[in-house]
């Protein structure tokens, strides 16, 4: 009989889900929904919200499609992992229905509840035991929530993160991860536990959030209501979850000191692991627990986030065409100018506040746009350059951390099938890039085979994850790149 898992992976354009061959490491299946992207609304300036029914209605559809493809006979899936969008905010009342819309990532609604946070509680204690500002992370996100709609703060159950609900949906059960806490700044890192400072600053009940757990750990099994909505044999278990940049990086096989991951989809990220408790002073990259992480042997995710990457490359596509032009065609007709897109250049922070900018809400701008020289095909390189050079900014921060970044790992997807942008990224930052082919779902898969007892050793859990490719700097071109990022750096300042 096959041994077989599952993964999902929740993000905020799609929900993609993978049937995997526990013993090979190979695909069955896999599928990928909704074939447009998902809405976010904003209501308001600033805001960003979806409906976690939405992120339902996917896996269910996906789940079934999956299994349809993979002819999955009783007894065969052994387990099921689950990977997110991070630090969305998800309220279920006592009936485990959904109170109000996820507050998601890129929701800036809550920036200046987080800025009084980090002057109330100090300096000192927010870098030295959240190694975060309050920000506009989870636990800031709840404080509006309790400020601006005492309503729904009333009936408010369980708080979740968008796994968590997943998770729930398929089981019935309600648990968090460490992990999980720690990027919502819920975690105090000296004491290895909640932060019942910040609660209480917050006047926010503990109760109120869920038992966390493990990242590898079993949290409940398919119930009989879940079985007969998606075909899943009830009792199969869910055995992993993760924040999509740690499990991004787990899929990745990074799991040790001075390993690197990179992704570029909606948002585009670096993510490195360290051992020791590090911070950026300004807390615009930020630290969480890594997946991996024990008492007594740390693991720590050091995460570089810029919410303006493959939004601004699908805005472009929409500009330009929509469904009459592809990513491909985009790709194509960037690489026609040369580097440096002759001038123009694009700052991408069009998707509410950065961290790296301090959490403020720098916006999109375009400067050096020639209307007698610049076309279409300007635009597009000049994009993908603004985003490696947002990437390169955030680089330049970790490396005055203290972390070593000379190899990086990336699954064969989003931003990184563009040669262009490969290119300017290995180049601008002088750093070697390894592709692999692999995604979140296939990283959530194989999460779930660990605790489901499968793997006996993480390392195991890596059968069949091949180097595809790599791609190393070049001295003449690195000179190129770095005097676009010149440039862009400059254009920064006059926007700031």
């Amino acid at each position: 009989m096959r041994q077989l898992l599952i993964g999902y992976d929740i993000g905020s354009s799609s929900v993609k889900t993978t049937l995997l061959d526990a013993d090979s490491g190979k695909v069955i299946a896999s599928e990928g929904q909704p074939k447009i992207e998902m809405p976010i609304a904003s209501p308001h300036k600033d805001w960003a919200e979806q409906d976690p029914i939405m992120w339902w209605k996917y896996v269910v559809e996906t789940t079934q499609a999956v299994l349809a493809k993979g002819q999955v006979k009783n007894g065969e899936v052994k387990g099921i992992g689950i990977s997110y969008q991070m630090h969305g905010l998800v309220l279920v009342d006592q009936n485990q229905e959904v109170i109000r819309p996820s507050i998601i990532w890129c929701d800036s609604r809550a920036v200046s509840i987080g800025n009084v946070a980090f002057d109330t509680l100090g300096e000192d204690f927010c870098l030295g035991n959240l190694l975060n500002s309050p920000g506009n992370f989870t636990a800031s996100k709840l404080k509006w929530v309790k400020e601006n709609e005492p309503e729904h703060y009333a009936k408010i159950h369980k708080v979740m993160l968008p796994g968590d609900f997943i998770a729930m949906k398929l089981t019935g059960e309600i648990f968090t991860s460490e992990s999980g806490l720690s990027e919502g700044v819920f975690w105090d890192f000296k004491e290895n536990k909640l932060s019942q400072e910040l609660l209480d600053h917050y006047g926010i009940d503990k109760t109120l959030l869920a038992e966390a757990v493990p990242s590898f750990s079993e949290t409940g099994r398919v119930s009989k209501q879940c079985s007969q909505l998606t075909g899943l044999e009830a009792g199969i278990p869910v055995t992993y979850r993760a924040g999509d940049q740690p499990n991004n990086a787990f899929s990745l096989n990074v799991l040790e000191k001075g390993e690197l991951a990179t992704t570029a989809g909606t948002s585009g990220t670096v993510y490195g692991v360290s051992d020791q408790p590090v911070f950026d002073p300004q807390s615009r990259v930020n630290t969480f627990l890594h997946v991996n992480h024990k008492k007594n042997d740390p693991r720590l995710g050091v995460l570089l986030c810029v919410n303006g990457t493959g939004i601004l490359n699908s805005w472009l596509k929409r500009l330009l065409g929509g469904e009459a032009i592809s990513y491909e065609s985009m790709n194509a007709l960037a690489a026609e100018v040369p580097i440096g897109a002759e001038g123009l250049s694009f700052i991408p922070f069009g998707n509410g506040a950065e961290r790296i900018m301090e959490n403020k809400t720098v916006g999109a701008h375009m400067s050096g746009l020639n209307l007698l020289k610049h076309d279409q095909r300007h635009l597009l390189r000049a994009g993908q350059e603004g985003i490696v050079s947002a990437l390169t900014f955030g680089f330049n921060i970790m490396k005055e951390m203290g972390l070593t970044l000379k190899t990086v790992k990336a699954g064969r997807a989003n931003m990184f099938l563009s040669p262009l942008f490969r290119e300017a990224f290995v180049n601008m930052n002088e750093v070697s890039l390894e592709f692999y082919d692999t995604d979140g779902s296939q990283g959530a898969a194989r999460g779930a085979g660990i605790a489901a007892g499968i793997y006996e050793q993480p390392k195991e859990a890596f059968v069949g994850l091949e180097k595809v490719a790599s791609f190393d700097p070049d001295p003449i071109l690195v000179k190129t790149y770095k005097e676009v990022y010149r440039q862009w750096e400059e254009n920064l300042k006059k926007v700031r």
